[in-house]
């Protein structure tokens, strides 16, 4: 059997085998490891910025109303196409302006009106909408609008800034 070989570490004078060293190391190593990962973990989690405003913001912009779905009971409604200025301006701040209402399908736009969205509900608020709330789907540069009708009823704008 052969004898062990032995490193006498500078700092306290005690000797130790090559294989109680190969030990030490590789658990350095190991805890190193684990170490960098935990880093790593808490980095990720915590460096998130918890504003809902900080999701990417895709709806900022101004959109203009293209198209209206008016459903007539019977689930066979689809998009049609009109003729409109209507146009809903988003801010970064969580607000919304229209130069006309933002409550209904109305394609008029003699009547300017603001409120409120959420991008985490994906929900627009209004005084003007008697308490009800508009949920919306944004899709690239389409966005529609769900008014809260017993049949279906949408509205649809596109995108121009």
């Amino acid at each position: 059997m052969e004898n062990p070989t032995y490193f006498k570490p500078a700092d306290d004078g005690r000797n130790i085998t090559k294989s109680t060293k190969e030990i030490i190391t590789f658990k350095t190593k190991i805890m190193k490891n684990y170490f960098s990962t935990i880093a790593i973990f808490f980095l990720t989690f915590t460096s998130c910025d918890k504003d809902e405003n900080a999701i990417t913001n895709n709806l900022e912009g101004t959109w203009k109303l293209t198209e209206i779905l008016a459903d007539p009971g019977d689930g066979s409604g689809t998009f049609n196409p009109i003729s409109s200025n209507k146009k809903l301006i988003f801010d970064n701040n969580g607000n919304i302006t229209s130069n006309g209402l933002i409550c209904d399908m109305s394609i008029e736009t003699n009547s300017s009106t603001t409120g409120t969205y959420s991008i985490s509900n994906s929900t627009i608020n209004s005084t003007n909408c008697q308490n009800s709330t508009i949920k919306y789907e944004l899709n690239g540069n389409t966005l529609i609008l769900v008014y809260p009708c017993i049949e279906a009823c949408k509205s649809k704008y596109t995108k121009i800034q």
